[in-house]
């Protein structure tokens, strides 16, 4: 990272990230509820209406399922659509046609069409929200072929990774944590990005291997400085995608510490968490001295606000998990 790099905050650089792809491209177009005048109800489009005009910047019914067919027709007449899902429980209506078109399209063409559709989704909890305003339900988009599936753990990230996914030719569901949209660091407009699906490892250490994603890679770099503490070395993963997974950087970091506690926010429960310990037991068994553990939510709905401390994975629940495979 550059020391001249600029720090901004995730959804500034969110932001930044669609002015530059807006700029880049003039079949890229955002699509959403509220974003055009209002700016978006957490201004990640903050000014982009003013400066690209109500043509780029489209301004829809409250009607998802209706988003995601009208982008799904757009971008079969060449055009990028970028939809915005303006909460995370918002996504139902539009599910069959992310699952039943979306995903399908390509294949059931035999590779004569693409379809380059992104949809962002803002997800999680930990802003005191109501009801279906903090769910994640990301392994349900993951769980379906045709569908890549990324998470930005930081605003890097989230500038690069967005425009990423708005130049790949597949449709891309791309997960944004809200609670982090508030955090700053450093982006080099100037880098070259990464491959859009490779995990990185975030910190190094030799004693056990954490993996997150999103919004639970900032609780796992806490875990890890907390436990270091007490004299222990924890590597920490950063995943980035969940469809594809990395499963080579996770299996190096993994045959290399011999512990592996996967954590996301998402309940356990045919969670990210299981398909990275199934991979990973499969894949590395013999190095392996602890069980994989995960850490995640419980098996229920979101709880109300005043609750969702007691729900969400914290410092606690990973150190505990992070002692019990030490104990092995």
């Amino acid at each position: 990272m550059s020391e001249t790099a600029p720090t901004m905050a995730m959804s500034k650089a969110l932001n930044e990230s669609l002015r530059k792809a807006l700029e880049n491209d003039p079949k890229v177009l955002i699509m959403g509820e509220d974003v055009g005048k209002l700016g978006g109800v957490f201004r990640i489009t903050d000014g982009l209406y003013k400066d690209f005009g109500e043509d780029r910047v489209i301004d829809t019914p409250l009607a998802e399922s209706g988003i995601v067919g009208t982008a799904i027709g757009l971008a079969l007449r060449g055009y990028r659509p970028v939809v915005e899902i303006q909460f995370d429980g918002f996504v139902f209506p539009a599910y069959d046609q992310i699952v039943t078109q979306l995903a399908k399209m390509h294949a059931r063409a035999l590779g004569k069409i693409k379809l380059p559709v992104v949809i962002r989704i803002p997800y999680g909890g930990g802003i005191g929200a109501v009801e279906h305003h903090s769910e994640s339900p990301e392994t349900l988009f993951a769980h379906v072929a045709g569908l890549k599936v990324v998470s930005p753990a930081n605003p890097s990230d989230a500038y690069w990774m967005l425009q990423q996914a708005i130049e790949c030719d597949d449709p891309v569901i791309f997960f944004e944590p809200k609670r982090r949209y508030w955090d700053k660091g450093q982006v080099d407009v100037g880098a070259v990005p990464g491959d859009l699906h490779k995990a990185v490892v975030v910190k190094q250490g030799a004693d056990l291997t954490l993996a997150a994603y999103g919004p639970m890679v900032k609780v796992c770099l806490e875990a890890a400085a907390a436990a270091a503490n007490e004299g222990r070395d924890l590597e920490v993963l950063d995943l980035r995608s969940l469809s594809p997974i990395d499963f080579d950087t996770i299996q190096t970091s993994v045959e290399k510490t011999r512990r592996l506690v996967v954590v996301h926010e998402a309940p356990v429960f045919y969670g990210a968490g299981a398909e990275i310990a199934a991979r990973i037991t499969e894949r590395s068994f013999y190095h392996l001295e602890a069980p994989v553990l995960r850490v995640g939510g419980f098996h229920a709905p979101y709880p109300p606000a005043r609750l969702e401390d007691e729900y969400l994975p914290g410092l606690d629940r990973v150190l505990d998990s992070v002692d019990r495979a030490l104990a092995f």
